[in-house]
């Protein structure tokens, strides 16, 4: 039986169905792509050191939604400052999370350069500040995530281009 031919149909562009060229952010993964990914990393983590790094954005006006073009340029700058086995994606509206290979100091040194970076984009009333957190055998990926996030909160709450390290114990 054939298919009848729909002359009603529409037609989309291929470019109405893409995000706008300046939103980046809808490209990176998700927090379900960032809990996946962060539990893949946490089981290969005796063999190479690791840290995530969430940086978060901070308005002074405390508009909502931040604007576009400003989370595209946060993005860009986070983007910029990754080595190529680092790994970014989405883990809220305004956090990025970051799975960076080595030492939760070498997490804080990039960490606090990515911040700074961010704040001084001369966008006005935008800053950013990080939580990082070392990634341990025998954690999970939601305890690492709400390691980091707590330090994030913590650097929220002090203000602009402050970086927390999580230092406690399991």
């Amino acid at each position: 039986m054939p298919i009848a031919h729909n002359p009603l149909s529409v037609s989309l562009p291929v470019s109405l169905l893409l995000p706008p060229e300046d939103d980046v952010t809808s490209l990176l993964p998700g927090p379900n792509s960032v809990s996946a990914h962060l539990a893949e990393r946490l089981a290969a983590v005796e063999a190479v050191p690791a840290a995530l790094m969430v940086v978060g954005l901070l308005r002074r006006d405390d508009t909502w939604p931040i604007a576009v073009s400003t989370l595209a340029a946060a993005t860009s700058v986070v983007a910029r400052s990754l080595r190529g086995d680092d790994w970014l994606g989405r883990s809220g509206p305004h956090e990025f999370a970051v799975l960076l290979s080595g030492s939760a100091e070498d997490a804080e040194v990039a960490a606090t350069r990515v911040a700074a970076t961010i704040t001084g984009l001369g966008i006005s009333g935008l800053a950013a500040c990080a939580g990082v957190a070392a990634l341990e055998p025998g954690a999970t990926a939601a305890e690492t995530m709400r390691r980091a996030v707590l330090c994030l909160q913590t650097a929220r709450s002090r203000g602009a281009g402050e970086v927390i390290r999580y230092r406690g114990t399991r």
